[in-house]
């Protein structure tokens, strides 16, 4: 059953298109995964998705609710983890999901309660009356997704829950988020981590320039690329070296599956690459081209990354601003 439907869903600023009809959907008690750069829409749906920003056309849904004419019953519905943390600094563990419980209405009794059990579950019991501004980056991020489960939400969405961790942390959570799956939670996250999506999502969604590239599990789509994959660069200085005579020189090569030129280089898919360097490095020769570098893949969601959109996906490696400091420092 789909938890979540999204069809042909549009946000416009102005003139641009940050979502551009985009349709999905998401089956109870799976993970999905929103993959793409900065900029490609993923944070301008989720905040779609949660109610924090209304569409401009389309339609969404979400635990049946429609997040357009009933936002209040979907906010009751899920939990939602921006990319900045949103824990008070000044309260302590407890009482920061003491409060966020109150906010959704629970009894202060029942708040308590349920804070006292995921404090244990995200193993901060022993930190639970230490200020959160103590915490470290891994502490305060556990915090701020347990703010977002403290009312047991039926879909936990999270916007690059891992931005900024250190990899011990970041495979804590994602250990953190298996155990919620398998405890039937659905999870739609963001990302901009190719290994995070991979270990991750059950079914990926590619999201470049407000569109949906390609759909599906991560198997088929790596399965979908075409074999291995074969990089040719240019030397640093550009010496030398000719792209279109490159890409010639592999298109006439037997047995290509695909060729595709990029800003600085050519690459090739095929099968059993590895076997069939000495035959690309001749092909080159033959054309009279020196390349600086080849580098031999096999299929990976950077080559599906790279495959549907004509670039490799960077991750920008910046801890996010806490939300209580950006307010801070407009006081």
């Amino acid at each position: 059953m789909a938890l979540i439907e999204v069809s042909d869903l549009r946000k416009s600023f102005g003139d641009v298109a940050a979502v551009d009809g985009i349709s999905f959907d998401v089956d109870e008690g799976t993970i999905f995964g929103f993959l793409g750069p900065n900029g490609a829409g993923k944070t301008t749906t989720i905040r779609i998705l949660v109610t924090l920003s209304r569409q401009t056309s389309g339609s969404a849904v979400v635990a049946g609710i429609d997040v357009a004419s009933d936002p209040m019953g979907v906010r009751s519905a899920v939990g939602y983890a921006a990319q900045a943390t949103g824990i008070d600094r000044d309260l302590t563990g407890r009482e920061n999901l003491i409060l966020q419980g109150r906010l959704h209405g629970m009894t202060r009794t029942a708040a308590a309660d349920e804070a006292e059990l995921i404090l244990d579950v995200i193993s901060l019991s022993d930190s639970a009356d230490r200020r959160a501004g103590t915490y470290s980056g891994g502490m305060a991020r556990r915090l701020d997704l347990a703010q977002a489960l403290i009312h047991r939400p039926t879909v936990l969405f999270l916007d690059e829950p891992t931005t900024g961790l250190d990899p011990q942390n970041r495979h804590a959570l994602w250990t953190y988020l298996h155990d919620l799956n398998r405890d039937g939670m659905t999870i739609f996250l963001t990302t901009q981590y190719l290994e995070e999506a991979d270990e991750l999502v059950d079914n990926l969604a590619i999201i470049d320039h407000g569109k949906i590239v390609v759909e599906g599990t991560p198997a088929d789509l790596k399965r979908g690329v075409g074999g291995d994959s074969v990089s040719l660069s240019l030397r640093a200085d550009g010496s030398d070296g000719d792209l279109d005579a490159i890409a010639a020189a592999m298109r006439e090569l037997s047995d290509i599956n695909s060729v595709k030129v990029l800003d600085r280089s050519v690459v090739v898919y095929l099968e059993d690459g590895g076997g069939r360097i000495a035959e690309i490095v001749r092909a080159v020769d033959r054309a009279g081209v020196r390349v600086g570098r080849l580098e031999l893949a096999e299929p990976s969601l950077d080559q599906v990354f790279l495959k549907h959109t004509g670039t490799r996906l960077r991750a920008e490696e910046v801890k996010p601003q806490s939300r209580m400091s950006r307010m801070r420092k407009r006081v």
